[in-house]
């Protein structure tokens, strides 16, 4: 499945908590950013990384998580992102984030996750992406 011509875009301004001695954002944080501007996607169509779905508790665990650094990032720099779906598979979804400040790119990452239906004791089972949870992370349904 290639990739799908879903994007959406959020900012995230940078706190003073996010940075390292040397005045710049810690390397992992970006992992943060992406997890909230996954949230932030699912959100807008209606869907979440933990949900109920036709009577199961549903949850979307990382499987794979890469990020590659272009440019330092500071206290106080207004981040936009753009998340895409680059594909969804019969039970993952890998998303793209593209992370740049007033037009430079910045930084670059990718996160894979995983359909798992939550049972009794927090066991999870990897299970295929319900129909209708597809069709919104492809955009062919409204939330």
């Amino acid at each position: 499945m290639g990739c799908m011509p879903v994007a959406f875009h959020t900012t995230r301004r940078v706190e003073f908590a996010d940075t390292d001695m040397a005045g710049i954002v810690h390397f992992a944080n970006f992992f943060r950013y992406m997890e909230a501007a996954e949230v932030d996607f699912l959100h807008a169509r209606g869907l979440s990384v933990k949900l109920e779905w036709d009577g199961q508790m549903l949850g979307f665990p990382r499987v794979a998580a890469s990020c590659d650094y272009l440019r330092p990032v500071t206290f106080e720099d207004v981040l936009d992102v753009v998340v895409s779906v680059r594909q969804v598979g019969r039970k993952s979804v890998t998303y793209a984030f593209e992370f740049s400040k007033e037009g430079e790119p910045v930084a670059r990452g990718q996160i894979t996750t995983v359909c798992c239906r939550v049972g009794p004791g927090r066991q999870i089972q990897a299970i295929e992406i319900p129909p209708g949870i597809r069709d919104r992370l492809q955009g062919t349904a409204d939330a």
